[in-house]
């Protein structure tokens, strides 16, 4: 296991590279590291497995995963700024972290690291959702998933039915994988600090049946059916089929349930639906 407890404090390194947050990045530093330890322990047992970090910034979370058990730690990261801040650490890592200058959502991320391969991340908070969605499309190249998120995005991952925060977030993250809320951590860890509520949630992905509708599908289902949450299901199907009491009554759902009623393998019942009616319909 590397050490690197001779390199110096992180606020040293973002005063030494003249190193401020950028709003328009989402950037929020997380100092504390015991806390970039407690995330790192939070992906579980990283032997032999490569650790994709996204948004590493100055480094504190870089540095817990390279004192892990991860068999090599690739770090991807847009802002240019922080390259030369990390070199430390990659000259100390002794040849286990790789700094991949771009733009996360535009990496493949299963091309950068070979498998097993984990992510773990503080992710920026205006694009943590959408990587998010990306991943859950390719889950099954990963291990797992520890992100550290706001807490509301977190909450919408872990939902459950009849809840405020139950949504299409919530129904393709569950689809897919275990999720569950490992712990929170205060504004006050960041720098600078956010004006919520952070969280760590743990991402495992489920084995799915052979005949699981395609990503494609159930997205689209689930999206028309929570385009009107507030209505009947009915409502939100009519933008896919001409008769949508036929689709609720063959994946056995009432025709008067709402989006926010009905659990994860009601939706995976009604994508079957309405695969079998495209299919009909030639």
């Amino acid at each position: 296991m590397t050490s690197l407890a001779h390199l110096p404090p992180l606020r040293d390194v973002i005063a030494r590279f003249d190193l401020g947050a950028r709003k328009a990045l989402g950037q929020h530093f997380l100092l504390d590291l015991n806390l970039t330890a407690r995330v790192a322990a939070a992906a579980g047992d990283l032997a032999g497995v490569t650790v994709i970090e996204v948004g590493p910034g100055p480094g504190g979370l870089t540095r817990a995963l390279v004192e892990s058990d991860a068999k090599a730690v690739i770090a991807v990261e847009r802002d240019s700024r922080f390259v030369a801040a990390l070199a430390d650490v990659v000259e100390a890592a002794a040849g286990r972290l790789t700094i991949v200058e771009a733009d996360a959502l535009a990496v493949d991320m299963t091309a950068i690291a070979p498998a097993p391969r984990a992510i773990v991340a503080n992710l920026p908070y205006n694009v943590g959702t959408p990587m998010l969605v990306g991943w859950l499309r390719q889950i099954r190249e990963f291990r797992s998933l520890t992100l550290m998120f706001q807490k509301e995005v977190v909450e919408r991952i872990v939902a459950v039915p009849r809840t405020k925060d139950y949504g299409r977030l919530a129904v393709m993250s569950q689809w897919l994988a275990e999720a569950r809320l490992v712990f929170d951590i205060p504004p006050q860890a960041f720098s600078p600090p956010p004006k919520v509520m952070s969280a760590v949630v743990h991402i495992t992905p489920r084995v799915l049946p052979d005949d699981a509708p395609s990503f494609k599908d159930m997205e689209r289902v689930v999206a028309a059916c929570f385009n009107q949450r507030r209505k009947m299901l009915r409502a939100g199907l009519k933008g896919l089929v001409a008769q949508p009491e036929s689709l609720l009554e063959a994946a056995g759902i009432p025709p008067t349930a709402r989006a926010e009623e009905v659990d994860v393998a009601g939706f995976v019942r009604l994508a079957h639906a309405w695969r079998a009616h495209q299919d009909a319909q030639g």
